[in-house]
């Protein structure tokens, strides 16, 4: 899997950053004055994290997830407290490097499974050193 390409960035939830919801979407068309549908306001920290004291924030470096939208430079929101299920994309750590790939069972065989035609699934050896380190909830692009 070559060089580590996963930043572990740590959660502290002692900050509330309250930001307006508007109640309208935002079309992709023509604008629209959206100021009259403010609801009420949000805080990031409660949307995105669930369990605070199970998550924490993973920068990517890298494009093997390219196509399930996970981009080299994001940042994931990982929840360790969530059940890592077929499908999950997960945080892992495979013979000491971290990795993020989708999770597959496969006949009797679990898969670290990338996203990218250009990369191969990735299957966990029995006697591999293994272990996920949680489950990617959000995915935070720069615009």
């Amino acid at each position: 899997m070559g060089r580590p390409t996963l930043t572990i960035l740590g959660f502290e939830p002692k900050t509330a950053l309250e930001l307006p919801l508007y109640l309208a979407t935002a079309p992709a068309g023509f604008p629209s004055p959206a100021e009259d549908y403010i609801d009420k306001k949000i805080d990031l920290n409660e949307h995105l994290v669930r369990h605070p004291a199970a998550t924490f924030f993973v920068r990517v470096d890298g494009d093997s997830m390219r196509d399930a939208g996970v981009a080299s430079g994001d940042i994931l929101v990982v929840d360790r407290a969530l059940e890592a299920k077929d499908g999950s994309i997960v945080v892992a750590a495979l013979d000491g490097e971290l990795t993020v790939k989708r999770l597959r069972r496969r006949d009797g065989k679990l898969l670290l499974v990338p996203e990218n035609p250009d990369y191969q699934a990735v299957e966990v050896a029995p006697e591999a050193s293994f272990m996920v380190w949680g489950v990617v909830t959000y995915i935070i692009h720069k615009a």
